[in-house]
């Protein structure tokens, strides 16, 4: 099988593999779409040391059951499925209180295990989610960045009723994230981000609030946008020092910061104004598996959909994507490549 391979940083090659072969509770999965997730581009250019070369990358896709292990699962061949790459042990004390993610041995498809950047895949049984054969491919390849952004989403809102929101970064993460922010009954939304391009796509996709952190005075355009009410929620799905900083200006006293971008580690924060405002802060890594399914969900129903934010390319293609995303040259939210 073809498959693309990041052998070092910078460098991704379109290489010749053996098709996998599933053991016992294990499925052949015939890859239809995946999607770049912005910890690849991370770990493409180097700096991400969970990820080591070579790997096959990929943990956002849908594809169909071709193969299975063993003959208990031999009705899952030419299922449609999409899959849920967490892995945890299930016996821990984070796992036995329903959080996989926070599960210290927790693994990865893409990451510990090679992904779904090839035309075949090996998955666990358990990981595979059947999706009806009507739902677009390349709308159910968005399970899982959706599953991330509905989790991050509805903890940063749950003590705000129609909250007014602000979402910093207008990639696929931060569109999500908005997306589901309106879906939650938000009262207005807004997406901040330095490429025009992005806000102007995010305009056409139905988020009518915008700026460009680049251009004026932000805490004044924000003021223009949401009047006194001000602003309960901010959703930081880049991660840098200035969307960090500049979300404790923006929040109203007893608002909450939810920090899902990985964009750096060590920040400089304004502690004893986040005291004297009994700022919640937040962090979000992953989902659970309600989460999981409850994305899946929102896909199937069209109430979440891949129109007018994403775009297609070729796998073999690859390297290439990934260059343009580092670049800057994608206008688009999301990438999804096909094999």
């Amino acid at each position: 099988m073809k498959a693309l391979v990041w052998n070092a940083a910078g460098r991704m090659d379109w290489e010749e593999r053996e098709r996998p072969i599933p053991l016992y509770n294990e499925v052949l999965v015939r890859i239809e779409v995946v999607g770049i997730c912005g910890s690849e581009i991370e770990g493409y250019m180097g700096h991400n040391s969970l990820r080591i070369p070579p790997l096959i990358m990929g943990h956002e896709f849908c594809g169909i059951v071709e193969q299975v292990g063993d003959e208990v699962n031999h009705a899952l061949i030419g299922m449609k499925i999409v899959v849920n790459p967490l892995l945890s042990c299930g016996d821990c004390a984070a796992c036995r209180k329903g959080l996989p993610q926070l599960c210290k041995s927790r693994k990865i498809i893409g990451i510990h295990y090679p992904g779904a950047f090839a035309e075949w895949a090996i998955v666990p049984v358990e990981t595979a989610v059947v999706v009806p054969e009507s739902v677009s491919s390349y709308r159910a390849a968005l399970a899982e960045p959706l599953a991330c952004s509905l989790r991050a989403t509805r903890r940063a809102m749950e003590r705000h009723t129609f909250a007014n929101v602000i979402v910093f970064g207008a990639g696929g993460i931060g569109l999500l994230c908005a997306k589901t922010a309106m879906l939650l009954g938000a009262s207005k939304v807004m997406i901040v981000d330095t490429n025009e391009a992005r806000l102007k796509m995010s305009r056409s996709i139905g988020i009518a609030e915008t700026a460009n952190a680049l251009e004026g005075n932000l805490e004044e355009r924000t003021r223009q946008a949401f009047g006194s009410k001000g602003i309960d929620v901010v959703i930081d799905a880049a991660g840098f020092q200035p969307t960090r900083e500049t979300a404790m200006k923006l929040l109203n006293a007893g608002g909450t910061f939810m920090n899902i971008g990985l964009g750096i580690d060590e920040t400089v924060l304004p502690i004893n104004h986040l005291i004297r405002s009994e700022i919640e802060i937040l962090g979000s890594f992953c989902y659970t598996g309600k989460d999981f399914h409850d994305a899946v969900e929102l896909l199937t129903t069209g109430k979440i959909t891949e129109e007018g934010w994403t775009e297609i390319r070729p796998l073999a293609e690859g390297d290439k994507a990934f260059s343009d995303l580092v670049a800057g040259k994608v206008t688009s939210g999301k990438i999804l490549l096909k094999p």
